[in-house]
């Protein structure tokens, strides 16, 4: 009797759809959309206790027990793995738009630097003057 061919073994899934490492600061931008995505699941719960919670000091723990343990218990069965993966594929997903405002951030600096250096009569930065200092001398 002929055993039975071994199959190859499966690779295991991975914990995340994007293992791509990111940096520290990237993480964190991660882990704010995860936070919001997650508090946007729980804004009623979260109003609620808040309003419970106003005006009030250390009674607020014992006043606001039922508000307090909705509000985790909504915050806990919404923060899943899935929700983590859900806010790293937005975060990918809005990598070229956050580029632009960059970029558009850096044009508008620029520009109000120069406008800056003219209005106050400073001189132009180095990479700036190669070819200014010629001309002048030209003149």
């Amino acid at each position: 009797m002929a055993s039975p061919k071994p199959r190859p073994a499966e690779p295991l899934p991975l914990p995340s759809r994007n293992p791509l490492p990111l940096s520290a600061s990237q993480e964190g931008q991660v882990r704010e959309l995860y936070y919001k995505r997650v508090r946007g699941k729980c804004a009623d719960e979260i109003r609620d206790f808040a309003s419970c919670a106003l005006n009030r000091t250390i009674s607020a723990t014992w006043a606001c027990r039922p508000e307090r343990l909705a509000m985790n218990s909504c915050m806990v069965a919404h923060a899943t793995q899935q929700e983590q993966d859900a806010a790293r594929e937005e975060w990918f997903s809005t990598r070229d738009v956050r580029a632009r405002q960059r970029e558009e951030k850096e044009k508008k600096r620029k520009e109000q630097e120069k406008f800056h250096r003219e209005w106050w009569g400073l001189p132009a930065p180095p990479e700036e003057r190669n070819g200014v200092g010629e001309e002048k001398k030209e003149r």
